[in-house]
């Protein structure tokens, strides 16, 4: 074994550049699979803490498009909550506007929260205090914003007692920072910047005040655990409808099968970006053949002379498909290493944790040496097919 080692790299080392090319087309398509498969990693997790932080584990319940006279209320809100399947319920106000300060002026979204949103949408205070009650009952001008707003805006996290301008129907109102939130968003504004918006919190009672009106967008529940969401969203939508005195006006959104949706789909992109890189490697494989064949023909006296000695067919064989396997191992290690490299660099220029994902590692491999011997088979057969006397006659 350590001679054929020995013979294989003595061999390659006949044509370095060449080996060294077809070294690293496999290299390049190793890494390309490494490197999707840590992106693709990130990106689920990166998606899935951002879904958490909106309370995508829930139900929804919002008003349907067509149901212009019907509005959810206080009084919707204390219906839901009173259901048995219900552990919380919050409203929710959002909309998109225009949030500036001394240095900076971003689109944001602007929720109207209470204080259980904190329980219920998994939010995150890493400096200052959550909304509160007195917060409600007075209609203050406080809000919380997410850290990578007040990065952006002051160069740092912690922005407690700063003034922030909000556009409110056209009218810009002041409002004093009560608290940091770290939020999903922060992680995929790494990736997408501004596709990605700011997310600011402020009492919903202000907000209604400030858009002039007394109703809200969505009420987001917490079912109990061992409920059945489906159940309960239509136990909701019956229960809403019946307080109302109306039909087909309400609909509960199952957040979870959102998120199992949106899961999938990433799978089936991820999927699809492998199958990219497995191509680029399998491409690189055909090079190993093509290396193969080339050297099959300037060795071809070499292997006259070693059949004339008494060496076997299959000891010939061997020899150029361990070459054609080493060529692959090699390519492969140098990917993976070049994958992992590529992936912890990007991670620390980004700022993030990078999980790294072994998953990809072992069928990098496998799939490498498999396609080493199946692209390396036909010229170690072609080269132990030779005939001793016509090899001889070779220049």
């Amino acid at each position: 074994m350590l001679d054929l080692l020995k013979s294989a790299f003595h061999n390659l080392g006949r044509k370095r550049f060449r080996t060294l090319l077809t070294v690293l087309g496999v290299s390049i398509g190793v890494s390309s699979v490494i490197i999707i498969g840590n992106i693709s990693q990130f990106g689920t997790e990166a998606v899935s803490a951002e879904l958490d932080s909106l309370g995508l584990n829930g139900l929804s319940v919002s008003v349907l498009p067509e149901a212009t006279n019907v509005q959810l209320g206080a009084d919707d809100l204390e219906a839901v909550r009173t259901l048995q399947e219900i552990e919380q319920a919050t409203p929710v106000i959002v909309q998109s506007t225009e949030v500036s300060t001394a240095r900076l002026a971003t689109q944001a979204l602007v929720w109207g929260i209470e204080p259980s949103a904190r329980e219920i949408v998994s939010l995150k205070v890493l400096h200052g205090r959550m909304v509160n009650q007195q917060d409600i009952r007075s209609y203050s001008n406080v809000c919380l914003v997410d850290e990578s707003f007040a990065k952006n805006a002051y160069g740092r996290n912690n922005i407690i007692g700063k003034k922030i301008q909000i556009s409110c129907n056209g009218t810009l109102e002041e409002f004093e920072v009560i608290g940091i939130i770290k939020t999903g968003s922060g992680l995929l504004q790494n990736f997408m910047g501004n596709y990605i918006p700011t997310f600011i919190y402020v009492p919903y009672t202000t907000f209604q005040r400030s858009l002039g009106r007394e109703s809200f967008d969505q009420i987001v529940v917490k079912v109990k655990e061992g409920s059945d969401l489906e159940e309960a969203g239509k136990q909701i939508v019956a229960s809403l409808e019946q307080y109302n005195s109306v039909q087909n006006a309400f609909a509960a959104n199952n957040l979870a099968k959102q998120r199992d949706d949106l899961s999938n789909m990433l799978e089936i992109i991820t999927l699809i970006l492998t199958a990219v890189g497995a191509i680029s490697l399998l491409v690189a494989s055909l090079s190993i053949m093509t290396v193969m064949l080339v050297s099959v023909n300037e060795r071809t006296r070499e292997i006259g002379i070693k059949k004339a000695i008494g060496a076997s067919r299959s000891s010939i064989m061997v020899e150029f498909l361990f070459e054609a396997v080493l060529i692959s191992l090699i390519g492969c290690l140098t990917g993976l290493l070049l994958g992992y490299a590529i992936s912890a660099s990007g991670a620390t220029l980004m700022e993030i944790t990078f999980p790294l994902n072994s998953k990809t590692i072992l069928p990098s491999v496998v799939f490498s040496l498999v396609t080493g011997i199946v692209f390396g088979v036909y010229p170690a057969y072609k080269a132990s097919k030779l005939a001793p006397v016509d090899a001889l006659r070779m220049e």
